[in-house]
C-alpha cells in the first residue's frame, strides 16, 4: 500500500496540506470572530491549531490570539463557552451580570448568535469567490473571436499560427468564435495538418498548420494516472501504444477504448522525447444537468495550439464569475454526496485527510497558481461541510437557533448535550469512513 504520493516526498505533501488548511481555517474562524465582535460578542481566545500553545498574545480588547502545536483546525472561544465547540458553560454564565451576559455567546440576542455562527462558512465562500475573481481580473478572459494571442511551444515538426492571426475558417467550414473552433475540431478526424482560413495583418490567407486541439497537456488532475506517470503541463503526447495521434479526441477515444488497460505513451517535453506507461483510472464526473458519468480517465485536459487573445474584465464581471465557480463546486459536491448515498457512484469519491493532503501536494507541485486555485476549491468544500445540520458543526448550531426562533426558547441544556454527543459521534464516524477510503480505495 502506497502512502507516500508519487509526485513528491511526504514532507512536501504535509507542508502543502498544513498551509492550505491553515489559510482556510484562519479565514473561517476570523469570520466567526469579526462578526461576533461587530455583534457585541466578546471572543476570549482565537486559536489556530489545537493542543499545546506555541505562541500567544492578548490584544487590547482582551482576546488571546494563539498558534497551537497541532495545525489541523482552529477555533474561537467566546465568553460563556465551555469548549471549542461553543458548548455552554452554565456556571460561568450564571456568574455574569446583565451587561457581561450580553457580551457572551449564550446571552446575546438570537440574531447576533446566528450571524456569528453563519459567518464562518460565509467567509469560506467569500474567500473562494475572491480567489476566482482575482484570477480572471489578472489574466482576463478569452475574447469571443478565435484570435491567436500567443503560440504555444510545440515540437519542430508541428506548425503553429502567429500572434494576432484571426481564424475565420477550418477545413472550409466557417469559424466565427472560439466556441465554433472547438466544436468544429471535435467533429473532424484527427490529422497531422489542417487548412485554416485566417486574417493576418489585415490580409485573408490560407495556411496549413497542426490540428487546433492537440493532445497538449493544459492541466493535470491531482491524484490521477497522469500525475503518477510524471506527465506535466505543456507536455505534448505524440503517440499512444505506438500509434501517432494528432488531436486530443484521439487520445480520449483511445483511453475509453482501452477500458482501463495499461497505455504506453510517447511524450514530447521541451525538445526531449520521453516514454511513459500509465494505467487509466475509473472516475465519476459531474454533468451539467447535476448527474454523473463514470469514465476511464488519465487525468489531463487538452488545449489549443495557441493561447487565445484575452481582454480585461470589470470588477462586477469578475466577482460574478467567482460566484458562479463557487456555486458550481458547491452544487457538484452536494450532487456527488447524494449520488454516493444512493449508490449511483462509488463512495471512494469521498476523500479523507490523506487524500486531501495528497491533492494539496499535487496542486502545489504544479505551481503557485494551481495551489491557490486548490485552496479556493477546498475552502468551498469546508464552508459547505460546516453547514451540514450536524450538532458540533455550524449547521447544527444554526438548526438550534432556528428551533429557538420558532419555539421562542432554546433547547434545554440536557438536550443540547445529547445532541452534541450524537453530532460528535457522527462526525468522527464520517472522518473514519473517509480515512478508510484513503487507505483502501484504489
Amino acid at each position: 500500500m502506497e502512502f507516500i504520493p508519487e509526485f513528491g516526498n511526504i514532507g512536501f505533501t504535509v507542508l502543502a496540506f498544513v498551509v492550505a488548511l491553515s489559510i482556510i481555517v484562519a479565514i473561517h474562524e476570523y469570520g466567526h470572530y469579526i462578526v461576533g465582535r461587530w455583534s457585541g460578542i466578546h471572543a476570549e481566545v482565537f486559536s489556530l491549531g489545537f493542543g499545546p500553545v506555541l505562541f500567544s498574545r492578548v490584544d487590547r480588547r482582551g482576546t488571546k490570539w494563539q498558534v497551537a502545536a497541532l495545525p489541523f483546525g482552529g477555533y474561537v472561544k467566546f465568553l460563556g463557552d465551555a469548549d471549542a465547540a461553543s458548548g455552554k458553560d452554565g456556571a460561568a454564565i450564571d456568574a455574569l451580570d446583565v451587561d457581561e451576559r450580553r457580551r457572551s455567546m449564550h446571552g446575546a440576542p438570537l440574531w447576533a448568535r446566528a450571524a456569528t455562527v453563519a459567518a464562518g462558512p460565509v467567509f469560506n465562500f467569500i474567500l473562494s469567490i475572491l480567489i476566482f475573481a482575482g484570477f480572471i481580473l489578472i489574466m482576463g478572459q478569452a475574447v469571443d473571436e478565435a484570435r491567436v494571442g500567443m503560440p504555444k511551444p510545440l515540437p519542430a515538426d508541428m506548425v503553429t499560427l502567429e500572434a494576432g492571426d484571426l481564424i475565420t475558417g477550418l477545413e472550409g467550414e466557417p469559424v466565427t468564435s472560439l466556441a465554433d473552433l472547438d466544436e468544429l475540431a471535435r467533429s473532424l478526424p484527427g490529422s497531422e495538418f489542417v487548412t485554416y482560413d485566417i486574417v493576418r495583418d489585415g490580409t485573408p490567407i490560407q495556411v496549413d498548420a497542426s490540428f487546433p486541439v492537440l493532445p497538449i497537456v493544459s492541466s493535470v488532475t491531482p491524484q490521477s494516472a497522469a500525475i503518477a506517470a510524471g506527465i506535466e503541463e505543456g507536455d505534448v503526447i505524440r503517440s499512444i501504444d505506438g500509434m501517432p495521434i494528432y488531436a486530443f479526441h484521439q487520445l480520449r477515444d483511445a483511453v475509453a477504448a482501452g477500458d482501463g488497460a495499461e497505455l504506453a505513451l510517447q511524450v514530447w517535453r521541451d525538445g526531449d522525447v520521453l516514454d511513459m506507461v500509465l494505467t487509466p483510472r475509473r472516475m465519476d464526473l459531474p454533468l451539467a444537468d447535476g448527474g454523473f458519468e463514470t469514465r476511464w480517465l488519465i487525468g489531463i485536459t487538452g488545449g489549443l495550439i495557441f493561447e487565445p487573445e484575452r481582454e480585461s474584465v470589470g470588477l462586477w464581471a469578475a466577482v460574478s464569475h467567482g460566484a458562479e465557480r463557487t456555486l458550481f463546486i458547491a452544487e457538484s459536491s452536494l450532487s456527488g454526496l447524494w449520488h454516493m448515498i444512493t449508490g449511483a457512484i462509488s463512495t471512494c469519491n469521498l476523500q479523507g485527510p490523506i487524500g486531501i493532503a495528497e491533492t494539496s501536494g499535487a496542486a502545489a507541485s504544479q505551481g503557485l497558481d494551481n495551489f491557490i486555485l486548490f485552496i479556493a476549491v477546498l475552502s468551498t468544500a469546508v464552508g459547505l461541510l460546516n453547514l451540514f445540520p450536524i450538532p458540533v458543526l455550524d449547521g447544527g448550531h444554526l438548526i438550534f437557533h432556528a428551533y429557538e426562533a420558532v419555539a421562542g426558547k432554546p433547547p434545554s441544556d440536557k438536550a443540547l448535550k445529547v445532541f452534541m454527543s450524537v453530532g460528535l459521534t457522527l462526525l468522527l464516524a464520517l472522518m473514519l469512513f473517509a480515512l478508510t477510503n484513503d487507505i483502501f480505495c484504489p
